[in-house]
């Protein structure tokens, strides 16, 4: 329990004193004109209040990621927690911070255009490439489980729900953000804070009256619980699985769809780094939950890799499965239902964000405006298309690259946010040392990762070699930008 308990009021004094910082470096402007008022369109540059644009940010970053993403991290132990805190104080709200302000300062462009502004047109040709891959990747792995329980649940041909799932997307991309979004979030968001309060507090209780041991973190436990860790290195791959919690490159194809809504720059803080530090706390009650509940990371590991009997059959226990059980344990027959709503809704409220993220992006790179609603059709039927022929395909396998580029985007955003602070004439270091971390973890979990997750399977030292060379090479050619700016900034 004192670990769980010290961890979250870290982030939360992250979010106070180290926000804080981030934010008074950035810069915020109270008296700039943001995108939702300059540009306002009435489609997605829409003037929204403060506290509905939180809570769509909190729900576009979060959906399943640090439910999920959190219960497989805590396979390797409570190594995990150190992640959870340092990671999305130092890494992922400053991450989510820059994203957000950045596409709020250059007209609630997509990431692409921004950092093609400051890194050329290769580094946004590559940019391009990865959150396409995301974006598409995230849309669709995100309609198979929830098309697979309803059929369960109602009976119904999955086709029937691929349908309805599908209507729903359209409506959510091709509408004005406050008619769909705007409107049903808040409910989502009430939803995901209550499953994650309701669990938090029911393991509290259940600490106090013996009944749940929380697991704590200790210099023994510091270590690699993974059933297979020969294959599940702690370090990179910790940092890859548990991404949503931490630090997730996917939050900023979110951002630019609220930076175009936020009413003022002051808000920055709360709505951009604050949802991030409200995803962190969601991801450390999961993962503390998941270990608790199956009596520490071991337990977890056995389910998982050998199963357990639930109604007389032999079954692997998956993340869905997880927190099914732990719903209906902790929280009756209300957290069955809760259960059910929520690997139902959270994975659909990923990805109809994910598939309007898209088609802004599509937007931004043929200059093609969407106020004619037309313009919205034209873009937003294909990509429809494709994904429905996508969810025909077997995307095991395409998923497995999905933490990797996930985490190469974040390392991406990180790198463009140290030009911009380099062109601004401020120091770089808050965003440059996590952009060289992550691309250290990048690099280096390409090389140890098995050839079936994307990697080339190399000895762990190798990878680390690698990674540390990359980081040092990328590090020593900012400081080389930087260099060369002031001079040239000096002679002029």
């Amino acid at each position: 329990m004192i670990t769980f308990i010290s961890s979250i009021i870290l982030l939360i004094l992250g979010y106070v004193f180290y926000g804080k910082i981030v934010d008074k470096h950035f810069g915020p402007d109270p008296q700039r004109k943001t995108p939702a008022f300059e540009l306002e369109d009435k489609i997605d540059f829409q003037p929204m209040p403060t506290w509905k644009v939180f809570v769509v940010q909190f729900l576009n970053i979060a959906g399943i990621g640090p439910i999920f993403g959190a219960i497989l991290g805590a396979a390797y132990g409570p190594a995990a927690y150190l992640w959870i805190v340092f990671g999305c104080i130092f890494a992922g709200g400053v991450h989510d911070y820059f994203s957000g302000m950045l596409s709020t300062r250059c007209n609630g462009k997509n990431l692409p255009e921004v950092i093609g502004r400051y890194h050329g047109r290769i580094a946004k040709g590559i940019m391009t490439f990865v959150i396409f891959f995301l974006l598409l990747t995230v849309g669709v792995s995100f309609i198979t489980g929830p098309t697979d329980l309803l059929a369960v649940l109602t009976g119904w041909d999955r086709r029937i729900w691929l349908y309805v799932i599908f209507g729903y997307y359209f409506l959510a991309t091709v509408l004005p953000v406050d008619k769909v979004i705007g409107s049903i979030y808040p409910f989502f968001g009430a939803l995901l804070l209550f499953m994650a309060l309701g669990i938090g507090g029911a393991m509290l209780v259940g600490d106090i009256r013996g009944t749940v041991t929380m697991p704590e973190l200790t210099f023994d436990s510091l270590r690699n619980f993974h059933s297979d860790p020969e294959n599940n290195i702690l370090i990179p791959m910790l940092c890859i699985v548990l991404s949503c919690g931490a630090i997730s490159g996917f939050h900023s194809t979110q951002a630019p769809i609220m930076a175009r809504c936020i009413k003022n720059e002051k808000h920055g803080r709360a709505i951009f780094y604050g949802a991030m530090i409200a995803e962190g706390c969601v991801a450390m009650i999961w993962a503390t939950a998941a270990m608790s509940y199956f009596g520490g990371p071991e337990g977890l590991n056995s389910a998982a890799t050998d199963g357990i009997m639930i109604n007389g059959v032999l079954t692997k226990v998956t993340p869905a499965i997880a927190v099914n059980m732990i719903c209906k344990s902790w929280l009756g027959k209300l957290g069955a239902i809760i259960a059910v709503l929520g690997v139902i809704i959270c994975p659909i409220s990923s990805g109809d964000t994910a598939f309007r993220s898209l088609r802004l992006n599509l937007a931004d790179m043929f200059n093609l405006n969407q106020k004619k609603i037309l313009n919205r059709f034209i873009l937003t039927i294909p990509v429809l298309i494709i994904a429905w022929f996508c969810c025909k395909m077997d995307f095991q396998t395409i998923w497995k690259f999905f933490g990797l580029a996930n985490q190469t985007m974040a390392s991406l955003v990180l790198w463009g946010s140290t030009a911009y602070l380099i062109r601004s004439g401020k120091q770089h270091w808050m965003v440059s040392i996590p952009a060289s971390f992550m691309t250290f973890i990048c690099v280096s979990y390409f090389m140890v990762a098995p050839i079936k997750n994307g990697g080339l399977h190399l000895p762990p030292t190798a990878g680390y070699m690698a990674g540390a060379a990359m980081a040092s090479a990328l590090f020593a050619l900012v400081l080389t930008y930087e260099y060369m700016f002031k001079k040239q900034k000096a002679w002029v």
